[in-house]
């Protein structure tokens, strides 16, 4: 049995005090194996930023482990979490925010060689440099420039050849193309695409956009207001979606194909996303899921195996396979086509 290069468990980030705690990350558990990329979706507020954060231990852990080859992040301190960090990298959110302005492209790659010394000597510094610019679609001359120098796309280019310099094993992407055009987005989801097929990294990628999960993951999490309440191999997923948050997300990718558009039956979510520190009794979705019953109101649905789709779990009382919505298993890939 091969270890999975991540594996969490019923880790959990609470803030606020212990009497009313809010609940960002509530007992979740996955993993992701060496090269594979796990997709987490779900929409603003559900806990996806905050489940980086407490695997990247720019928070603590509530309970719960993650363990990275082995060893738990969320326990590491000193110079295990320092060398936990060499093997974790970030792509974030913002290519605005995230560069220093006032460095110059050289000096912001070659930082994380400054913070590991012994990783790479300073004499290869620039020749490396070089190199992880053209890995990412950008020239050596552009070492010499500052980040105002360089347009959305290219700055998140930059930022993804900063993360790559300590040669992690796991790469975590923020919604690394939400603050993009979408023309740039395809671009940059095709060169992670083909980084990860290079080195054999494993991703971890938080989005909201399905299109762009379903272009770039192998397997995919579904979460809503700290759970997660369905997983399983992409295939799965796209093809026979069973728990209602699910399906009614899926009903919201638009059809690029305009003869088809008025097949599928569109599922508007009545009500506001839940409070995270007073989430609903049961289970969380049923305030606004048209299937709810009692029970989904006396009791909180587990991750269960579902027989019509191989791997795929869904934590729901009422989980239907037969979606009145369109499966998305065969619309054509959006970002290939983007690309070109």
């Amino acid at each position: 049995m091969i270890e999975p290069l991540l594996k969490v468990q019923n880790l959990a980030r609470h803030f606020g005090s212990a009497s009313a705690p809010v609940r960002a990350v509530d007992d979740v558990s996955f993993e992701i194996a060496n090269g594979e990329t796990l997709g987490l979706v779900g929409e603003s507020g559900c806990g996806k930023t905050s489940l980086v954060r407490t695997l990247l231990k720019l928070g603590p852990a509530t309970s719960g482990s993650a363990l990275l080859d082995g060893v738990d992040i969320t326990t590491a301190s000193g110079r295990r979490l320092h060398e936990l960090r060499r093997k974790m990298q970030v792509v974030f959110q913002d290519p605005y925010q995230s560069l220093n302005p006032r460095m110059r492209v050289d000096r912001l790659i070659s930082e994380p060689w400054a913070l590991h010394p012994g990783v790479l000597p300073k004499s290869n510094w620039r020749e490396e440099t070089v190199k992880l610019l053209e890995s990412v679609g950008l020239r050596a001359e552009h070492a010499d420039r500052y980040p105002s120098e360089f347009s959305g796309g290219q700055r998140q280019r930059l930022g993804i050849a900063r993360a790559l310099a300590l040669n992690p094993t796991l790469l975590v992407c923020d919604e690394p193309v939400s603050a993009l055009d979408v023309s740039v987005q395809a671009q940059v989801i095709n060169l992670l695409a083909g980084l990860r097929r290079e080195r054999n990294l494993a991703m971890l990628f938080v989005a909201h956009d399905l299109a762009v999960v379903r272009h770039v993951s192998d397997r995919v999490m579904v979460m809503y207001l700290g759970k997660i309440i369905e997983t399983g191999p992409k295939q799965s997923i796209f093809s026979a979606a069973a728990h209602p948050y699910t399906q009614a997300l899926m009903s919201a990718v638009p059809t690029p194909d305009p003869r088809r558009r008025g097949q599928y039956k569109r599922i508007v979510l009545q009500g506001d996303l839940p409070s995270p520190a007073n989430p609903p009794s049961g289970c969380r979705f049923r305030t606004r899921c048209w299937k709810a019953t009692s029970i989904c109101e006396e009791q909180e649905p587990a991750l269960t195996a579902r027989t019509e789709a191989p791997g795929l779990l869904t934590a729901c009382h009422h989980a239907d396979p037969e979606s009145p919505t369109r499966s998305l298993a065969r619309e054509p890939e959006p970002m290939s086509t983007m690309a070109r």
